[in-house]
């Protein structure tokens, strides 16, 4: 009893010291209901189990659940681990950065198993200085990259990557440059201008030494962008690409340079807004680029979901990505606004064929920081505030939670379907549970049936409340 005791009470210290909820392995089994509510008296909380029984004839509040219609198989789930993220991360003391570590990143019942990252390619704009890996003098260049180097990622991103892959070896990790070196650029500036045609060759080579140098790492890029938002040249760092530009850079360049290297890492086109897929769409005409070419990735700050769908039925055979999301608190509120994100990202990403959703990013400090000067996001919250060892967790965090840890990479979404209006988005896992995601967007509490193999299961939801089903 005494051992039984000791145990709880280092879960509730371990909770404390984090800042927030106990850890996940001491809520129970993976199957059955998990709620979130906006009030916070749920955080990712297990409620019963789903209690069946044969189904009825009626379909009026029937969310349908037809595992024999599949469609994406899932990477994975997660968030942007900025160089600032990173920086806030390797601040913390070892024992506390590894317990929350665990916690973010483990695939058991005591985490909450994010599985995809998104890193930067030298700095992002949240980054507490802009750098690349070949920074020389002002009228200076490098063609050869003799003077290329990993040495600031070093400092903070590649230990805490090292960190996270010694608990999750097998996730996905996808790579994105904000900028190339400024000598290489028409403004010899990190921020705006474009990549010098004369200079195509010698940046996709810098691109294989970057993915060549974290392989020596240990650290595999499964996805590489060649561009963020490159239709934004507000952020610093930034760099403007057209559709042309990149499907000439992709198809004659970057892609052969990968393929003469032997490496893996696929190829995701656009990374920017859904108010365009016509720049998907138009580059994957281009038959050298769309050879090279995995898929497309997508935002939405601008535009609507669906455009991902556009690219889907333009290009059946290709792959749709969900890159980048900003989901942050209302300010001064202290409900747990989430019903919308999760109704518009986590379920509107997957139902139109991304294989992934990442939001942005993982953690900033309480000044919304770091970030570059002059471009940076001074209003970027994180999906935790980190404060030395104090952890505050946010709407992003569970946002994204509500499918990282009971979705892993491998699974595939099914087809549901329901006559009431509640966003909802089903998956079967490698082991064989279903997964159904259900966000209540409306005023009032929501009462539902789960159907499935001619069984039903009673729901229910209070207004705002996401849960995650699994049976």
């Amino acid at each position: 009893m005494k051992h039984v005791r000791r145990s709880l009470g280092c879960l509730l210290l371990s909770a404390l010291l984090l800042g927030g909820a106990l850890p996940l392995h001491a809520r129970g089994a993976q199957k059955g209901e998990w709620l979130t509510t906006p009030d916070r008296a749920n955080l990712l909380a297990r409620k019963d189990a789903l209690r069946w029984k044969r189904a009825g004839s009626g379909t009026a509040s029937v969310i349908a659940v037809d595992d024999t219609k599949r469609y994406q198989t899932m990477d994975g789930f997660g968030h942007a681990l900025t160089g600032g993220s990173a920086q806030l991360l390797m601040k913390m003391s070892p024992a506390r950065r590894s317990a929350l570590l665990h916690e973010l990143f483990s695939a058991g019942p005591d985490g909450i198993g994010t599985s995809y990252l998104r890193i930067s390619v030298g700095a992002s704009d949240m980054n507490d200085h802009v750098y690349t890996y070949d920074d020389v003098p002002a009228g200076s260049t490098d063609t050869a990259l003799q003077h290329f180097s990993l040495a600031e990622d070093e400092k903070d991103v590649i230990p805490v990557l090292r960190e996270i892959l010694a608990i999750q070896p097998g996730i996905h990790i996808m790579a994105t440059p904000w900028t190339a070196p400024s000598w290489m650029k028409t403004n010899g500036l990190p921020k705006g201008g474009n990549l010098q045609p004369q200079y195509y060759d010698v940046y996709a080579q810098y691109l294989i030494r970057y993915l060549q140098a974290m392989a020596q790492h240990a650290i595999p890029i499964a996805t590489l962008s060649p561009q963020n938002e490159p239709e934004n040249a507000k952020n610093t760092p930034s760099m403007l690409v057209t559709s042309e530009q990149e499907a000439d850079f992709i198809g004659g360049h970057l892609g052969p340079a990968i393929a003469k290297a032997g490496l893996k890492t696929k190829l995701i086109d656009f990374d920017h807004n859904c108010d365009h897929p016509d720049y998907s769409i138009d580059l994957l005409k281009n038959a050298e680029a769309n050879r090279y070419t995995d898929g497309s990735g997508f935002h939405l700050y601008l535009g609507k979901i669906d455009a991902m769908t556009q690219v889907h039925d333009a290009f059946p055979a290709k792959n749709l990505y969900f890159t980048e999301q900003m989901v942050i608190p209302r300010r001064n509120d202290p409900a747990l606004l989430m019903a919308e994100p999760v109704a518009r990202l986590m379920v509107g990403a997957p139902e139109n064929w991304a294989r992934n959703v990442l939001l942005w990013n993982l953690a900033a400090d309480p000044d919304n920081g770091p970030h570059t000067p002059d471009g940076g996001c001074p209003i970027c919250v994180g999906a935790m505030t980190l404060d030395g060892d104090t952890v505050t967790r946010h709407v992003a965090y569970y946002t994204a939670a509500h499918l990282s840890k009971f979705v892993p990479p491998g699974s595939v979404r099914v087809d549901s379907t329901a006559p009431v209006a509640l966003p909802h988005v089903a998956f079967v896992t490698p082991g064989g549970s279903h997964v159904l995601l259900v966000s209540n967007t409306t005023a009032a509490e929501r009462s539902f049936t789960i159907r499935s193999h001619g069984k039903d299961a009673e729901g229910s939801l209070p207004a705002g409340a996401v849960a995650t089903y699994v049976w």
